[in-house]
C-alpha cells in the first residue's frame, strides 16, 4: 500500500509517497535526488525516534492509514554537517488566519 509523506528539515519540506515495503534506505535514496545529499549523511526520524535503515516504513508505524495523500506523515531530517549531524529541527508551517468566511495569510 502507498504511504504519503512529509518529509521536513528546517523551512525545507519535501511531499512524496512511497509504499510501505520501501526500507528506510530506499527513502533516503529519495531525498539523495531530491536535495543532493548521500544517504550515509542524512538521519530520518519518526516522533524524535531515529529510524534504522533496514526497517521498511510499515515496520516504523508508517501505513496507509496513518500517512494518508490528505494528511501525510511527518519525517524528521538531520544532515551530518562537518562530521556531525545536526539536531532534527523542524519550523512550525503557518496556517491561514480566518476572519469569518475569509482567509487571511501572514504577510511576511
Amino acid at each position: 500500500m502507498d504511504v504519503f509523506l512529509m518529509i521536513r528539515r528546517h523551512k525545507t519540506t519535501i511531499f512524496t509517497d512511497a509504499k510501505e515495503s520501501t526500507t528506510v534506505y530506499e527513502l533516503k535514496r529519495i531525498v539523495e535526488g531530491i536535495l543532493k545529499r548521500t544517504p550515509e549523511d542524512q538521519r530520518l526520524y519518526k516522533d524524535d525516534q531515529l529510524l534504522e535503515d533496514s526497517k521498511t516504513l510499515g515496520d516504523c508505524g508508517f501505513t496507509n492509514q496513518t500517512a494518508r495523500p490528505q494528511a501525510p506523515a511527518t519525517v524528521g531530517l538531520a544532515f551530518r554537517i562537518n562530521g556531525m549531524f545536526s539536531q532534527c529541527v523542524l519550523f512550525t508551517i503557518s496556517e491561514p488566519q480566518r476572519n469569518g468566511n475569509v482567509l487571511f495569510f501572514p504577510s511576511y
